[in-house]
């Protein structure tokens, strides 16, 4: 699954460390996610889609090797 994470980051000019605040995770996490090694939780997704203010599918999208 590819992410625009670190695109959404930069648009509210905020950091992994900030990120990970508001979403009640580790910024070990937010760049792991940023990295693709880490897929979300779905509640985690929503959050950030919320933190962010958009839609989930804006920032996350499946690869073709997501459905092998």
């Amino acid at each position: 699954m590819k992410n625009s994470i670190k695109v959404e980051r930069a648009k509210k000019n905020i950091t992994q460390a900030d990120l990970a605040r508001l979403a009640k995770v580790s910024r070990q996490t937010i760049n792991a996610m940023e990295l693709g090694k880490y897929v979300p939780s779905t509640v985690l997704a929503l959050r950030l889609a919320q933190i962010f203010e958009v839609e989930m599918s804006e920032i996350f999208t499946l690869e073709e090797s997501d459905w092998s």
